[in-house]
């Protein structure tokens, strides 16, 4: 693969554009033990995961949150 610079990426249509960084994203999800994590990052997927065991109602939707995010509020 060649090198690939940021006017080449520029001038992708947006759709393109997207499409690379889910083609980008999909390569790193392939090799998941080549993502490190530090401690503190694995004690804090702990924590969050006891959390949601502990009460798994808790909390809110995605599609509430995203319409939230997206309304400003």
């Amino acid at each position: 693969m060649g090198t690939l610079v940021r006017a080449d990426i520029l001038n992708l249509t947006l759709a393109e554009r997207i499409q690379l960084v889910e083609d980008i994203w999909d390569s790193i999800v392939e090799c998941p033990e080549a993502v490190s994590l530090s401690d503190a990052q694995k004690a804090e997927l702990d924590r969050r995961l006891e959390a949601y065991d502990q009460a798994p109602e808790a909390g809110t939707p995605w599609a509430i949150v995203r319409d939230r995010i997206r309304s400003g509020k």
